[in-house]
């Protein structure tokens, strides 16, 4: 499943640098990123969301393990990849998660954003699954995305904004 966010809408921002702890070349994002190296950086290294939740991939074109960013600092890859079965040293697509800032959604049971995780404590690969259909349904693992992995599932919880 693909998003692309056509401009900003001022609800979210990332900023990003090519180097941990917040140093080497910086830029800041308020829509999606398809490809980190369209934008004259091979991948993220630490960066901080100001604002709304994001989820991050692994390769460029939203591809490979996903991370589900939210509020705060990661300062160096494993601050968003701590995952013990699946150690992901970069970050080269991101793209802001939809519903987990709008207003008008924070009620709606429609309008569901959730982080799956292989472990309990929300340990192991992490899958973002998103739905906006009443019915909220994922007939199969392949659904979970490009990286699913296993489908086992020990820790849920829902995207923070």
């Amino acid at each position: 499943m693909t998003h692309r966010c056509k401009k900003s809408s001022g609800l979210w921002k990332i900023v990003v640098w090519d180097e941990p702890f917040f140093q080497g070349k910086k830029h800041e994002f308020t829509t999606d990123c398809y490809s980190t190296p369209e934008h004259g950086f091979s991948t993220v290294r630490s960066c901080k969301i100001e604002s709304g939740a994001w989820a991050g991939f692994e390769h460029c074109g939203f591809q490979g393990q996903q991370f589900v960013l939210e509020r705060g600092e990661y300062p160096c890859w494993e601050a968003w990849s701590g995952s013990n079965a699946y150690h992901v040293e970069r970050m080269c697509s991101f793209r802001p998660i939809a519903c987990a800032v709008t207003p008008s959604h924070r009620r709606s049971l429609l309008c569901r954003r959730w982080v799956c995780s292989q472990y309990p404590g929300y340990r192991g690969f992490q899958y973002l699954l998103e739905s906006d259909s009443p019915a909220g349904e994922y007939k199969h693992v392949r659904e979970w995305g490009s990286h699913a992995q296993t489908g086992q599932v020990q820790s849920i919880r829902r995207v923070q904004h």
